[in-house]
């Protein structure tokens, strides 16, 4: 019944073509090859896990940033490495995908030698979906933690007015045949993208999600995007919120209470973001690798296999369903809408790029289906 519902109005794009038309859109507006590939890796990861609200479609604010001079296509960038196991990265306000990248590489680096690194950046963008690095970590055989500060979204429990980020809870291990564990959460009931999301798409919103700019209850989320939404778990998601604030702006040098910009609200501003990462050997504290990936899998298994609560018809453990979602949709293909996909046509035309993401390379004049 889904299907059917979204059939008229969706078009089914090819994780691989999706890619190419990121990354041409990326390099027709400076930035270099191997940057525009690390961000369209990104950007698709997200869309094929189901997290399509850090995927491709956020690229029209990324160039409109771009544009204005606030966001640095190619800046030159190297790692102040401040103890051996520690180092800084002064991103100099390029995309947050490309820093966090690298200091995801440089902190495995380390690990490789000492056990652990951790790397503090400066002076970034927005970097997506944080899974995109606890992946890139696993990956290599490594855990990670990952975690950056935002613009205000949030009010601290018990206030009104925005001052935290909706920014991540990140931490990633790698599995062995059972799969990794992978815990990407907003400290808020729901990101902020999926608001943009519901308002680009002319959608409601449940209750619970955000108040709007009056303190009321909204289910607009046009309305929505002008108030706050609300932390998990009232004092617990505000705590949380503080803590990735502390790691990813206050260590770093980075802006933080309230200070980073709002990417979408001010194209005059650099945004100041902050991010700070840990890659370790998971298997550090025990006799081999083995014996942490079957641990692991003992786990997860165990997980799983729990007794089920009523109506309940399976037990997933984080990072499952996307991963499930990731492996059907490389080969099905990922959803857009035609709204969508003629935004993303513009935006190609806009800055000179021939790509597409329609078969024949066409507008959307015409019903698309899957």
């Amino acid at each position: 019944m889904a299907a059917e519902t979204e059939a008229p109005f969706t078009i089914k794009v090819s994780a691989t073509k999706a890619h190419a038309f990121a990354s041409s859109v990326l390099t027709h507006s400076g930035v270099p090859l191997d940057r525009a590939n690390t961000i369209a890796d990104c950007l698709v990861l997200a869309d094929l896990r189901g997290v399509d609200t850090h995927g491709i479609n956020r690229l029209p604010g990324y160039i409109d940033r771009v544009r204005h001079g606030v966001l640095d296509p190619a800046p030159t960038l190297a790692f102040d490495q401040r103890t051996p196991v520690m180092a800084r990265l002064d991103a100099k306000h390029t995309f947050g995908f490309v820093a966090a990248a690298m200091a995801i590489d440089h902190g495995a680096h380390m690990a490789a030698q000492y056990g652990v690194g951790i790397v503090g950046v400066k002076n970034s963008g927005h970097y997506g979906m944080a899974a995109s690095y606890l992946l890139r970590a696993i990956e290599k055989g490594y855990a990670a933690f990952a975690f950056t500060n935002a613009s205000r979204a949030m009010p601290p429990w018990g206030a009104k007015e925005s001052l935290l980020g909706t920014s991540p809870f990140a931490v990633g291990l790698p599995g062995g045949e059972k799969g990794n564990f992978v815990l990407d959460m907003s400290p808020s009931v729901v990101a902020r993208g999926k608001i943009r999301k519901a308002a680009r798409r002319g959608e409601s919103i449940p209750e619970g999600w955000a108040l709007d700019g009056e303190g009321r209850d909204t289910t607009d989320p046009v309305e929505a995007l002008k108030g706050v939404v609300l932390p998990i778990g009232g004092p617990k998601g505000s705590g949380l919120a503080m803590m990735m604030d502390i790691f990813g702006g206050l260590l770093t040098g980075s802006s933080f209470a309230g200070d980073v910009n709002d990417q979408y609200k001010n194209l005059q501003q650099r945004q100041g973001v902050g991010h700070w990462f840990m890659v370790f050997r998971p298997d550090i504290f025990l006799d081999s690798k083995e014996e942490f990936q079957n641990r692991m899998d003992t786990l997860l298994e165990r997980v799983r296999n729990c007794e089920k609560a009523a109506e309940v018809t399976q037990i997933y453990t984080p990072g499952e369903i996307e991963d499930t979602k990731a492996r059907v949709q490389r080969k099905t293909g990922i959803p857009f809408t035609r709204g969508e996909i003629q935004t993303l046509h513009d935006l190609a035309k806009a800055v000179g790029s021939d790509a597409r993401l329609t078969e024949d390379g066409s507008d959307l004049t015409s019903t698309l289906s899957t």
